[in-house]
């Protein structure tokens, strides 16, 4: 029997399959919305300018060409724009930039989202909203800012490079892994988690030789959706708040910081009976070592000093967390990020 807890989940329609683009308008007509903004990045235009089509008479504006971290200025001129169609509900296509893009909208206006995501990130299935101003890189729960719908069509990402699909995939393991371990983890969060990293382990492994593949393009979809899920319900902890201090602060990569970051983290915060069943959905006798190994072979960055941080700035941003976070042992910080910096494989420590 497990112990007493207390789980939260969170109500979003998810619609997935390939060509489940096209039922976009239908979800619009469901959620009542006469008026769309479109916000799509650079990578999916084509099929942004399809869908501008299909909505007919619901198209009321449109927002191209995205940054990552959601810079303040970007979020006021969107909020701007909805004001000035007079939208009446937003449509995101793309990856998290664009959904975060689409949430500092709804988080002052309560417009409804509907997601397309062509990422991996599980941005989309959480109330959690971020945005960067003069360096620093502000986060908060709002379910304003939960999508109503998410569309999952994997043929939208089919042909995403493998060094995006990697990173973003990093990104995703880093909310099903955290999710075993925060304040409000529990056992349902636990469970959606470890489904969360088996099917974006097996999806990662069949696309690192055959890109195109329907199937794993499918699966990964799948396992971002229940790593964002997984993440909505349980919050986030020493992992996520690093990497948010370290993209707000140094405009690091956020994928991609996710992935020099989070070997180094489970190093120390994995244990127990969530450690040995994500490692099994891993296919690895460490939690840590296997996440570095999987990243290794993917080709994603795994070391800060890659993506342009010098050891100067790591040992800054161990300070600003450790006087931001004074729960968290500063010892244990500035090894995690020393390390992660250096890119050392995760090896060595007493749990």
């Amino acid at each position: 029997m497990p112990e007493p807890f207390v789980h939260v989940g969170l109500p979003s329609r998810i619609v997935l399959g390939p060509g489940t683009l096209d039922s976009v308008p239908n979800e619009v007509d469901l959620l009542e919305i006469t008026k769309v903004l479109l916000i799509a990045t650079n990578s999916v235009r084509n099929e942004a300018d399809l869908l501008e089509l299909a909505l007919q008479d619901r198209f009321a504006g449109r927002i191209d060409g995205v940054k990552q971290h959601v810079p303040m200025e970007r979020a006021e001129a969107a909020r701007a724009k909805a004001r000035e169609v007079d939208a009446t509900g937003i449509v995101a296509i793309g990856g998290g930039s664009a959904i975060g893009l689409a949430k500092a909208i709804a988080l002052t206006s309560h417009l409804p989202i509907i997601a397309i995501p062509t990422t991996y990130a599980g941005s989309e299935m959480t109330p959690v909203w971020g945005q960067t101003a003069d360096g620093d890189k502000t986060t908060g729960t709002d379910l304003a800012v939960l999508p109503k719908t998410v569309v999952y069509d994997p043929l939208l990402s089919r042909q995403l490079p493998l060094d995006i699909t990697a990173a973003s995939v990093a990104n995703a393991l880093a909310h099903c892994v955290e999710a075993t371990w925060t304040a409000k983890a529990d056992p349902i969060t636990e469970v959606i988690a470890v489904e969360g990293v088996r099917a974006l382990r097996d999806g990662l492994q069949t696309v690192l030789t055959n890109p195109t593949d329907l199937d794993a393009r499918s699966n990964l979809l799948y396992g971002a959706s229940l790593a964002g899920s997984a993440l909505a319900s349980a919050g986030t902890g020493i992992h996520h708040k690093l990497c948010h201090l370290l993209g707000g602060a140094y405009n690091l990569p956020h994928a991609e910081t996710h992935a020099a970051v989070l070997p180094q983290v489970s190093r120390y915060k994995a244990t127990g009976r969530a450690k040995q069943r994500l490692e099994a959905a891993l296919q690895t006798d460490d939690l840590a070592t296997g996440l570095f190994d999987l990243f290794t072979e993917a080709h994603v960055p795994i070391s800060l000093k890659e993506l342009g941080l010098t050891e100067a700035q790591a040992s800054e941003a161990a300070d600003k967390f450790a006087a931001a976070h004074p729960e968290e042992e500063k010892k244990v910080v500035a090894d995690i990020l020393l390390r992660a910096w250096n890119g050392s494989k995760p090896e060595g420590v007493s749990r």
